[in-house]
């Protein structure tokens, strides 16, 4: 979160160690999440050969997600690729932002692109709940953006109304004022819990290279395209559509633990006998009732019979779930 943002936030909140973690109309200052401007005449060209989904998809009435891969197909960073005012930005968690910034700067060589972390504007605040469509009357459809009054509007998925709004600083702060005794500032968790009830993913550092796009269900949410042409890993990702090579996916978990547990954690099951373990955490959040809800990636045979659990055969059992949006078209 940039310092300017960071202080209006505490002007109009400013205790925030004491604001709960949940609320009907909720505010998210997203502070654990980066954003990458891409400018430039080269700057669609350029993304379109580095990341898995369309760029000539990307436009200010839509918005999608992409993952940024290694040669080898493996995931280095996710992002949710939208315009504003113009520009390409790639939100990403804020932590993946400066190593994936600089290998994405390597290939730039003589093209006409400029990549800059945003520190200042525009900022991204996420509203949810009830007074989405209070402060929004005319939502776009999910992933959808609109532009509207100079701010982004970008509709996020899930079962709670949220949206995505990507506004230039000043009139951020004029937006926030107007607004921010409807709202109630909550914490990151509260937006990363409805990407888990979603189905959506992040890539962080404890699963840099740990997952091919398809295992983070990306086929299924637009995220790859697979007849816009050559980009970096998309050999390896092309030959697991096609050959029928996906073993492993992503699944909704739910689960009681008297330790807490982390992004990157392995799951174990009986059954397995990959060199690769049984599955991994993509994403854990703590519900209000103090219950776990992740996304996790698993072997489709482990999940078969039934007998993932958290670290060892001794930790928690997972009961699992497809995503909102199925696997009907995997």
């Amino acid at each position: 979160m940039n310092s300017q943002w960071n202080d209006l936030i505490r002007q109009h909140y400013p205790d925030p160690d004491s604001v709960p973690g949940f609320a009907e109309c909720a505010l998210s200052a997203l502070g654990d999440l980066g954003l990458i401007r891409v400018t430039g005449s080269d700057a669609r060209a350029f993304l379109q050969g580095q990341l898995t989904c369309n760029l000539d998809e990307v436009n200010s009435q839509q918005s999608r997600l992409g993952a940024y891969c290694t040669p080898k197909g493996r995931a280095l960073a996710l992002f949710m690729v939208f315009e504003h005012a113009g520009d390409l930005y790639l939100q990403l968690p804020l932590e993946r932002l400066e190593p994936v910034l600089k290998r994405l700067s390597m290939f730039v060589l003589r093209s006409d692109v400029s990549l800059t972390q945003v520190t200042d504007s525009p900022v991204c605040m996420g509203i949810s709940g009830r007074c989405v469509a209070e402060f929004f009357p005319q939502l776009p459809a999910e992933y959808h953006a609109d532009p509207q009054d100079g701010m982004t509007i970008i509709r996020m998925p899930g079962t709670t109304e949220r949206v995505l709004v990507v506004a230039d600083g000043e009139q951020a702060g004029d937006w926030l004022t107007r607004h921010a005794q409807r709202m109630t500032l909550v914490n990151d968790d509260f937006w990363h819990l409805m990407d888990i009830r979603a189905g959506a993913a992040n890539v962080y550092e404890n699963t840099t290279e740990a997952f091919v796009p398809q295992m983070l269900n990306l086929q299924l949410l637009n995220g790859i395209s697979f007849t816009k042409g050559c980009y970096t890993g998309q050999e390896v990702v092309a030959r697991m559509k096609y050959l029928g090579q996906l073993k492993r996916r992503m699944y909704q978990a739910g689960f009681s633990s008297t330790s807490a547990p982390r992004i990157g954690d392995e799951l174990y099951s009986a059954s397995s006998s990959s060199g690769q373990g049984a599955g991994k955490i993509v994403d854990v959040r703590t519900t209000p009732e103090g219950y776990y809800e992740a996304l996790v990636v698993a072997q489709i045979a482990s999940v078969d019979a039934d007998d993932l659990h958290l670290g060892s055969a001794d930790g928690p059992k997972l009961r699992l779930s497809e995503p909102p949006y199925g696997f009907a078209d995997d």
